[in-house]
């Protein structure tokens, strides 16, 4: 599995990315952060990977090739698991969370690709 994580700060705030990442993944509200347009996001997904099997509100698989997915979100953060999923796959995935503002944290680095962190 690979985990990809997505939030967006408020404006002027700018906290540690780590502790942020470590709290969304308990379910807690993080002062700071944006409240994100989950479901409008959910659908922008679902409508870019559409010749996706969708096996439930939070899941797809690939059937024409490799790769599966499973959403998690939160009021503030999404949360997207790949299993076996190709590079081009996640970096659309990055794509789309992108026209939401909102920058990966790649937990398994750990990096988060924004403006501030060049």
């Amino acid at each position: 599995m690979y985990e990809l994580l997505f939030w967006k700060y408020l404006d002027e705030v700018y906290l540690n990315h780590h502790l942020v990442y470590e709290s969304l993944l308990d379910n807690e509200s993080v002062e700071g952060l944006e409240e994100l347009p989950v479901q409008v996001i959910l659908n922008r997904i679902t409508s870019v990977f559409s010749k996706w099997e969708k096996v439930d509100e939070y899941s797809f698989k690939n059937n024409e090739g490799v790769g599966a997915f499973h959403i998690i979100t939160t009021p503030q953060s999404i949360q997207i698991n790949c299993y076996g999923t190709e590079g081009k796959t996640m970096n659309k995935l990055c794509e789309i969370m992108e026209e939401f503002k909102c920058p990966l944290y790649d937990p398994q680095v750990p990096q988060r690709y924004d403006e501030m962190a060049e």
